[in-house]
């Protein structure tokens, strides 16, 4: 994929997707919740303001939990560095959310798990492909929350070309701004033919593109010799099938790397940003905090990201889709 002109680097953010998941990430409250707390506050202090969660974040009876956990972290903050944030959290559009207000009692708790810093709420993901009539009623109940002042802003995730199109109009002839979209992109993101058509349109309606997993899962920063053993079975199965099929990739990252004296990890959110995506990748250390904030300090040449894209093209096995992607 061509960089568009049209495109500005962006800045970085930061997700929290496995503060509570056990499942893919093996989340311990008794072993990372100090660590998880050392890490939000190097972040912040780093200049990363930008934080994403879900309502949805943690597995099992630790559901909510991410939320729970960022809002006491915020909590502990100073005045100023809590009013420098911008907080957002998606609710997920279930079955039995219905209609207008089928959102009101998850914005409710999410609300309160966050102690009230919240300032942006994304549609989690499209039911365009299965409900259609179910994300009409939702988006228009999110856009209530704008006009009666309940929260700043708007997001969505994980919806395509068509369908953003119609949310981004259903949503002005409210007076209402559409302020971002999620969506996976990384050097290693499936190989969707409408991804360039989207990133155009989101430049051209002025809708910031948040991407997430950014390092696929922690894969592109992985030194090639690396030989690393994830802790869950499913990065497990992920590592087993694309680390030699990006050890191509991976080793241009590492020369691109030592040429600027940064890391892979800072490389790969480079790259998302040289095609005008703010990358939100998951912390769960202060070393990850310190290394994606460094990202910030340099850019990657125009001949450095047309060998990386070209890279990117030869790679032959990509990460997993996600099944709710709209068109």
């Amino acid at each position: 994929m061509a960089r568009s002109s049209v495109f500005r680097l962006s800045g970085i953010g930061f997700g929290t997707w496995a503060w509570g998941n056990q499942l893919v990430w093996g989340y311990d409250p008794e072993r990372d919740d100090d660590r998880l707390s050392h890490t939000f506050r190097e972040a912040v202090t780093a200049g990363l303001t930008l934080v994403d969660t879900a309502d949805s974040y943690g597995t099992g009876r630790l559901n909510g939990r991410s939320e729970t956990l960022l809002g006491r972290f915020i909590a502990a903050l100073a005045p100023a560095q809590q009013a420098g944030l911008v907080v957002a959290t998606k609710l997920a559009p279930f079955p039995w959310r219905l209609g207008r207000r089928g959102f009101h009692r998850a914005f409710q708790a999410s609300s309160y798990r966050l102690q009230g810093h919240l300032q942006r709420v994304q549609l989690h993901w499209s039911t365009a492909r299965y409900a259609p009539w179910q994300e009409s009623a939702l988006l228009d109940g999110m856009a209530d929350l704008v006009l009666q002042g309940k929260v700043q802003e708007l997001g969505v995730s994980n919806v395509g070309p068509s369908r953003l199109a119609w949310m981004h109009n259903r949503l002005a002839d409210r007076g209402v701004v559409l302020r971002s979209l999620q969506l996976q992109y990384s050097l290693l993101a499936p190989d969707d033919q409408r991804l360039d058509r989207l990133l155009r349109l989101c430049s051209e309606l002025k809708i910031e593109v948040l991407a997430y997993s950014p390092l696929a899962f922690g894969m592109l920063g992985q030194l090639p010799d690396a030989s690393p053993a994830p802790s869950t079975p499913l990065r497990r199965g992920l590592f087993r099938r694309l680390l030699p099929a990006s050890l191509p990739l991976r080793r241009v990252m590492e020369e691109i790397a030592l040429s600027h004296r940064a890391s892979m990890v800072q490389v790969a959110l480079n790259w998302c940003r040289s095609h005008g995506t703010t990358p939100i990748p998951g912390l769960r250390s202060p070393e990850q905090a310190r290394d994606v904030a460094a990202a910030l300090k340099w850019s990657l040449t125009d001949e450095e990201v047309q060998r990386l894209d070209l890279e990117r093209q030869r790679c032959g096995e990509r990460m997993p889709s996600n099944p709710f992607q709209s068109s």
